[in-house]
């Protein structure tokens, strides 16, 4: 049935468009403003962060607590954005630029993202120790006796040892080297087949540093002519960032129960 006019209104008086109508659509328009505000914002917030794809640029220092050492490391030279924040840490993973050994600065990221130029980075982790020795110091009693035939002459002075098929390193071999004063230096590494290109981190070495921080880091072998440089560098580099102003003695010490240390690797 037809809807009749209001008393006194006639049907050609009723009007086209009702209130309700212009106050819902009123309504919409703003939420729509609205939505629009916020998505420009965060898009611009996400463009951002996709840009920086993971890096920070912030010299932001946090004192992070690995075992019983602590450390006052950068934003931007912390490569994992959870392990940015202050507090203890099972590890942390830091890139530097070589041979700089500065973070990431939005100038240089191409240096950062450049998978063709490999040779720019040291790759870093800290972790607490589980093992007595460092590298130099597992040769002689683990090391030498998974040497497969004599030694040879490895690049740039460093003697390399081929290491049994079986022994669980791959295609990995040990270069080593003496040192005046100091103990034998050490490093495995998966050299690349000539003419093929090196990768950012085929070779690895670890050493001590504090009270009781395992410091590994990983480089390219086309690096290997910087080896002892390298090594300096990083050992300088993790020294000099430890923080000695809180004493640990009481509330970072190991817990009773803590593992072993393992020097099977």
């Amino acid at each position: 049935m037809k809807k009749s006019a209001a008393p006194g209104q006639t049907s050609e008086h009723l009007p086209l468009i009702s209130n309700r109508f212009v106050y819902t659509a009123t309504a919409l328009i703003a939420v729509l403003a609205a939505l629009s505000v916020v998505i420009n914002l965060g898009g611009r917030r996400l463009g951002a962060e996709l840009a920086l794809a993971g890096h920070s640029d912030s010299t932001q220092a946090f004192l992070i607590t690995i075992g019983q050492d602590q450390l006052r490391l950068t934003a931007n030279t912390i490569r994992f954005e959870a392990q940015r924040r202050d507090g203890p840490a099972e590890r942390a993973d830091l890139y530097l630029l070589w041979p700089e050994m500065s973070g990431y600065r939005g100038e240089l990221r191409a240096r950062f993202d450049d998978v063709t130029q490999p040779d720019g980075l040291i790759f870093v982790q800290l972790s607490q120790s589980t093992m007595s020795r460092d590298m130099s110091g597992r040769v002689e009693p683990i090391y030498s006796h998974l040497f497969e035939g004599p030694p040879e002459n490895g690049p740039h002075g460093l003697t390399l040892h081929s290491l049994k098929s079986d022994a669980g390193y791959g295609n990995e071999v040990l270069l080593t080297a003496q040192r005046p004063g100091e103990s034998d230096f050490a490093v495995r590494c998966i050299l690349p087949p000539e003419g093929t290109p090196a990768s950012s981190g085929d070779c690895q070495r670890d050493i001590h540093v504090g009270r009781d921080l395992s410091v590994l880091y990983r480089f390219s072998s086309a690096l290997l002519s910087d080896w002892s440089a390298i090594d300096t560098a990083v050992r300088t580099y993790v020294t000099s960032h430890l923080d000695h102003s809180a004493a640990s003695s009481s509330a970072f010490t190991k817990i009773a129960d803590e593992p072993a240390r393992n020097d099977s690797l």
